[in-house]
């Protein structure tokens, strides 16, 4: 296992999706220290701060609370489609290449390298995240206040993390199934659909529709929420990073909008969404094993 899994980092640095990635952090970190020292050291922004009291400690932190849900709003996207890109062909583009034939004649359990595969994924997955979590957290803090509590700073970072093992997870288990390029595509659909289930959330409840259109869409939002759970395990983290539960109602800053958390997922859907991810490694592993190459 140890094998496999050292040899799909190997594979993972040499291929060109890794590098074009690094390369689009690299720009998107640049323009997001930018943005977060326009926003920061803008004059206005200064003299909101500049008071006494508990008032400008409020507004600092609002600052930062903006800063970050804007970089986590487009970092979420960079880490998912890391993780989709670099597993959705790992069982069907190797059949297709005759890499799998020329290895599992060996003496190696299919599951070995099912698991093996899973770890080197999800695994550069991880430091990718930690990398970009953190060089997110640096910048803001350069020009605003951030949460400063290590426990919450490692539980956040935690659930921002929590959607690469999800993501390689569907991805392999699709790649059992459907071409190299269909279960890409498919992928990048379903991300988008949980997306856009979250992003309706958020900006329903500004709307004003009457009760009947809003508990449909209330539904709808719930439904994709439930297929795919990545949005919300990203906006349980913005929740948790930024103590919303405990603050809410106490901040000029709402929760609707495209940029705000929207409807903290519970601890059930937490446990729903391991639940989920177990249920579909275990589904992969069994289609993999039984599966004719």
């Amino acid at each position: 296992m140890r094998i496999i899994w050292t040899m799909t980092w190997k594979e993972l640095l040499r291929k060109r999706v890794l590098l074009l990635t690094l390369l689009l952090t690299a720009v998107f970190l640049l323009g997001f220290w930018f943005i977060a020292g326009a926003i920061g050291d803008d004059p206005a922004s200064k003299v909101i701060t500049s008071g006494s009291g508990n008032e400008a400690i409020i507004q600092e932190f609002v600052l930062g609370m903006f800063i970050l849900m804007l970089g986590f709003f487009f970092a979420c996207f960079v880490l998912a489609f890391l993780a989709i890109f670099s597993s959705f062909s790992a069982i069907a583009g190797e059949a297709e290449q005759g890499v799998m034939q020329a290895m599992l004649p060996r003496p190696i359990p299919r599951w070995k390298w099912y698991t093996g595969r899973w770890l080197g994924y999800v695994s550069l997955g991880l430091v990718y995240a930690l990398i970009l979590y953190s060089l997110i957290l640096w910048i803001t803090g350069m020009h605003a206040s951030i949460p400063r509590d290590p426990v919450v700073l490692v539980q956040a970072f935690l659930l921002f993390a929590s959607v690469v093992p999800l993501l390689v997870t569907v991805s392999m288990f699709g790649s059992g199934y459907l071409p190299s390029i269909a279960n890409g595509v498919v992928m990048t659909m379903l991300y988008g659909a949980g997306w856009l289930g979250g992003m309706i959330g958020k900006i329903i409840g500004s709307v004003g529709l009457e009760p009947g259109p809003m508990q449909t869409l209330n539904n709808i939002t719930g439904v994709l929420s439930l297929i795919m759970p990545a949005d919300g395990l990203q906006r349980k983290m913005q929740a948790v990073l930024f103590s919303f539960e405990d603050i809410n109602g106490l901040l000029p800053m709402g929760s609707d909008g495209p940029f705000g958390i929207g409807e903290i997922p519970s601890t059930a859907f937490l446990v729903y969404a391991a639940l989920y991810t177990a249920v579909l490694f275990w589904l992969g592993m069994r289609r993999f094993i039984r599966k004719d190459l």
